[in-house]
C-alpha cells in the first residue's frame, strides 16, 4: 500500500485487528503539524483501546467524496488489505459523517470508526468514578444520536399505534431518537448536581484555604508522573495516550513551608470533539478555578509547538486568560541529547515563566516548586504581629496560613513578620484581633 506507515503495534489481549488511516487533504489548514506525527498519534489511540493495529498509513486525499470520503480506488485497495489482513476494525482518522461511515462499512467489510469515536471508546473505558462516566455517556450520547440511522435497516417497519386513527405509529427512529434524549436530559441534570457538589468542595477549600495548582497538558505529556513527583503519590500514569481521566486532587507542601492542593486533570488533545469539551466543563472547571494553572509540555516531541497551539485553544474555550499566565513546564528532557537540551535552555531563560524539568527522575522539580511559591508569594501583603506569648493558637494559626518571615520573641510577646494573603490577613485579625497591639510603634498590623 502507498503513503506513509508507521510502525505496526500487536500483542495479546486485543479488542480486535485494525487498520488505521490518516487522510491528509489539500487545504487542511493546519501546515505546523508533521502527518507522520499524527499518524504515529492516532495509531497510540488505537493502541491505548488494545486494538492490534496490523497495518496504519497517511493517505492523501485530493477531493472530498460525500458519499465515503475517499476516492473510490482508495477504497477499493483498502477492500482489498482489509480481506487479506483479516482487519475486523478500521480507524479513520477524520471526522465521517454516519453516511460516509456506514458506506465504509459496507465496502470494506469490517467496522469503521473516526476520531472522535474511538476518543470516546478511550474514556468510556477508562472513566473510573460515577462524575466520569456520566461525561462520557453524554458526550457519547450527543454523538451517537446524529448515526441512529446506522443501528436501524428497518425503519420503515412502524411501532405502536393500533390503527384506530388510519395512520402509522411511532417508528423505531423516533422511538430511540426519544429515548436518546430522555436519557441525555437526565445526565445533564445529574452533572449539574456534580457541578454543586464541586462548588461546595472549592467553597470549602476557600474557608481552609489552600490555593490550587492545576496541571493540564497535552495527552501523555507527563502530568501523571508529575503528580506523583510532587506529591509522593501513586496514582496511574503510563506511557499511554489519555491514561488520566478522572481529576485527582492531593496536597502539598512548598518550600515555603505553604500547604497548597494540587490538581490533575483529563490530558487535551488536537481536534478533541467538542461534545468531549462540553462534557467534562464539571470537571474542567477546576483548572477554571485554579489560583496556578501549570502547563506541562513534552520537550522530547516533535510536536512541541503545535501542541502548545492545541492546549492552548482549548484553555482559551474554558476561559483560562492568560493574566497571570500558565506556568510551563517542559518535561521529559531526560530524553534530549546534549544539543536540544542547550537549545531548550536558551529558550526558556528568555521567559522567567518557564522551568526546564524531568517528571521521571525529578531533574527541576524543585525549581519547579520554588516559582510555584515564588507566584503565590507575589499576591500576599507582609503583616507584622505583636503576639503573647500565651496565644499559642494565633501563632500557629500564622504557621499555618501565611509565610513566617521573621520572628524575635521577648519574656511576654511574640514579634512576628509573615507574608500573608490579603484575605487571611483580614481573616487574622477578625479572629485574633485581641492577640496583637497595633498601636504601638514597634508593631503594626495587616497592610503597614
Amino acid at each position: 500500500m502507498t503513503g506513509e506507515s508507521a510502525r505496526v503495534h500487536g500483542g495479546e489481549g486485543s479488542t480486535g485487528r485494525a487498520l488505521v488511516i490518516h487522510p491528509v487533504f489539500r487545504q487542511e489548514g493546519r501546515v505546523d503539524r508533521d502527518p507522520g506525527r499524527e499518524l504515529e498519534e492516532i495509531v497510540g489511540l488505537a493502541v491505548a483501546i488494545d486494538l492490534d493495529v496490523a497495518h496504519a498509513e497517511s493517505i492523501r486525499v485530493a477531493k472530498v467524496r460525500p458519499a465515503t470520503l475517499l476516492g473510490v480506488g482508495i477504497v477499493d485497495r483498502l477492500r482489498e488489505a482489509c480481506e487479506a489482513l483479516e482487519i475486523t476494525i478500521v480507524v479513520v482518522n477524520a471526522a465521517l459523517t454516519p453516511v460516509q461511515q456506514r458506506n465504509l462499512e459496507q465496502a470494506l467489510k469490517a467496522k469503521v470508526i473516526d476520531r472522535t469515536g474511538l476518543i470516546l471508546e478511550i474514556f468510556g473505558a477508562r472513566a473510573r468514578t460515577h462524575e466520569g462516566r456520566l461525561q462520557v455517556e453524554l458526550a457519547a450520547l450527543t454523538y451517537q444520536r446524529s448515526r441512529l440511522v446506522r443501528s436501524w435497516t428497518h425503519l420503515e417497519r412502524q411501532r405502536g399505534g393500533f390503527g384506530f386513527m388510519g395512520g402509522p405509529g411511532e417508528s423505531q427512529l423516533e422511538i430511540d431518537r426519544r429515548l436518546t434524549d430522555q436519557r441525555i436530559a437526565t445526565i445533564k441534570r445529574q452533572l449539574e448536581g456534580v457541578k454543586r457538589t464541586r462548588a461546595l468542595h472549592r467553597k470549602a477549600r476557600q474557608d481552609v484555604p489552600y490555593p490550587v495548582i492545576a496541571l493540564v497538558g497535552y495527552t501523555n505529556a507527563g502530568k501523571s508522573t508529575l503528580f506523583n513527583r510532587l506529591t509522593n503519590s501513586k496514582v496511574f500514569a503510563k506511557e499511554l495516550l489519555f491514561a488520566t481521566l478522572d481529576p485527582t486532587m492531593r496536597r502539598i507542601e512548598l518550600p515555603s513551608g505553604r500547604r497548597a492542593i494540587l490538581s490533575d486533570t483529563v490530558g487535551f488533545i488536537s481536534d478533541l470533539p467538542t461534545d468531549l469539551v462540553a462534557a467534562f466543563r464539571a470537571t474542567l472547571e477546576e483548572v477554571q478555578e485554579a489560583d496556578i494553572v501549570v502547563h506541562v509540555r513534552d520537550a522530547a516531541t516533535d510536536d512541541f509547538l503545535a501542541q502548545k497551539k492545541d492546549v492552548d485553544s482549548v484553555l482559551d474555550t474554558l476561559g483560562v486568560g492568560t493574566d497571570p499566565p500558565p506556568l510551563e513546564a517542559l518535561n521529559k528532557i531526560d530524553l534530549l541529547n546534549p544539543e536540544q537540551r542547550r537549545t531548550l535552555a536558551a529558550q526558556a531563560a528568555r521567559n522567567e515563566q518557564t522551568i526546564m524539568i524531568s517528571a521521571a527522575t525529578g531533574e527541576g522539580t524543585p525549581a519547579l516548586l520554588e516559582a510555584l511559591d515564588g507566584r503565590l508569594r507575589a499576591g500576599r501583603e507582609t503583616c507584622r504581629f505583636d503576639i503573647a506569648l500565651s496565644d499559642g493558637a494565633a501563632i500557629a494559626w500564622l504557621y499555618d496560613h501565611g509565610e513566617v518571615l521573621d520572628r524575635t520573641d521577648d519574656t511576654e510577646r511574640a514579634h512576628v513578620t509573615v507574608a500573608l494573603d490579603p484575605e487571611d490577613a483580614a481573616r487574622f485579625e477578625s479572629r485574633f484581633g485581641a492577640a496583637w497591639r497595633p498601636d504601638e510603634g514597634k508593631s503594626s498590623g495587616p497592610g503597614e
